[in-house]
């Protein structure tokens, strides 16, 4: 009984090695496939987007559309605590030069905003310049924004009807390299920011930023009134003890989101 039981278990083991050995020669051309990686697929097209000179009705002009953008601000509420958050009322994209520093009846934009260009595929050639109106920061609540605040930040009151341009009052970005970020769509932006804060002068600060892009689409397409819209987005954050402010409502660092909408109306 011993020996035929031994007999059975050699009988199965042969058998196995067998299948193994046949296994084994089937699959020894077999090409295996590439082990995964973690590299995303990014797919850029080669648009190009200027602002020429903001003549209306032609499309290959883009206009900086400023009702529908935004510049956003957030900083963490005592240092510790949930964010404190506001957006400006009045920015552009423009550079300032020193005779441009000055106070302008208007309640339009007071400068063209002509100073950018995006190329979608080639960041060589994106640049931007930028501002905003300090004294316009809006909280929602109107007893801080036009009194503790101007305070913190070192800028003058609202004149009614006037746009204030003066070095006391506005916060200003100047691209000095862009490039495509290799782990995105969007892109890595070097900027020089230039601010007078609580300080007797400007003073300029380099920072880095993220830049995203929001591809071209066509609004009411197929009408005689259709027009093409993109958007950009630039995030980046700053010191503000860089720049004097002493104030222990918020924490040492701000953070700025800048939406911009563009079209070719």
């Amino acid at each position: 009984m011993r020996k035929h039981s031994e007999k059975i278990l050699l009988a199965l083991f042969f058998l196995v090695s067998i299948g193994g050995y046949i296994t084994s020669c089937t699959h020894e051309n077999m090409v295996l496939p590439p082990p995964a990686t973690n590299t995303p697929v990014i797919n850029r097209s080669n648009g190009v987007f200027l602002p020429g000179t903001l003549t209306a009705g032609d499309t290959s002009q883009w206009k900086f559309d400023q009702v529908h953008s935004s510049v956003l601000w957030s900083a963490n509420y005592l240092g510790a605590a949930g964010l404190l958050t506001g957006r400006f009322n009045a920015f552009g994209i423009s550079s300032i030069s020193e005779p441009q520093k000055t106070q302008y009846v208007t309640t339009g934009q007071p400068l063209k905003d002509t100073s950018w260009a995006f190329y979608e595929s080639d960041p060589t050639k994106t640049y931007f310049n930028g501002y905003v109106q300090m004294n316009t920061s809006n909280t929602g609540e109107p007893g801080r924004d036009g009194g503790c605040y101007l305070g913190y930040v070192g800028a003058p009151k609202i004149i009614s009807g006037t746009q204030n341009l003066i070095d006391s009052n506005i916060a200003l970005i100047k691209t000095t390299k862009v490039e495509l970020d290799p782990n995105s769509p969007g892109y890595i932006v070097t900027l020089t920011l230039t601010w007078q804060g609580l300080l007797s002068a400007p003073h300029d600060t380099t920072l880095n930023g993220t830049l995203s892009y929001v591809k071209r689409a066509t609004v009411g397409a197929g009408t005689a009134s259709a027009y093409d819209v993109f958007g950009l987005q630039l995030n980046f954050s700053l010191n503000c003890r860089s720049f004097g402010m002493t104030t222990t409502e918020v924490s040492d660092v701000l953070t700025i989101q800048c939406n911009m909408n563009f079209n070719n109306k």
